[in-house]
């Protein structure tokens, strides 16, 4: 699976999309008051992911027992420190209804967080890699 997202900002702009396999579709995030830059935080944005990604794996891990998932709740935090420092005490909390025994939905939760791809990917720290750069004069 070939994953991108992509942004682009300028005054009073903020474009952004995501695409997975070809599939391009674009996500509302509004530019920040001054104009320049998202309103959104890459901090919150990460977060966001590693809730997105452990609900989406819930559902899928629960097809695959046979439980019907009712709701999914899952709420991520951490701390940031100065600018350029990686965040630190990332923890998750979920909560989940379903139509199963506690003991079944408690194992659902455990497995999937075995099993979570964004999890997985912070935890085994995996490179970042800056590939090309271009400089546009104006």
């Amino acid at each position: 699976m070939k994953i991108r997202a992509s942004v682009a900002n300028s005054f009073g702009k903020h474009e952004v999309s995501v695409e997975t396999n070809g599939t391009r579709q674009s996500v509302s995030i509004a530019p920040k008051a001054s104009g320049f830059g998202s309103s959104v935080n890459g901090g919150e944005l990460l977060f966001l992911a590693l809730a997105t990604c452990y609900a989406n794996d819930i559902y899928r891990e629960a097809a695959k027992r046979g439980i019907a998932v009712e709701r999914v709740e899952v709420t991520v935090e951490g701390d940031f420190g100065a600018e350029g420092e990686p965040a630190q005490n990332i923890a998750y909390h979920v909560k989940i209804s379903a139509k199963a025994s506690e003991s079944e939905i408690e194992s659902l939760i455990r497995d999937t967080d075995r099993v979570a791809e964004i999890q997985n990917t912070l935890r085994t720290a995996a490179p970042v890699v800056l590939t090309r750069l271009e400089a546009v004069e104006v």
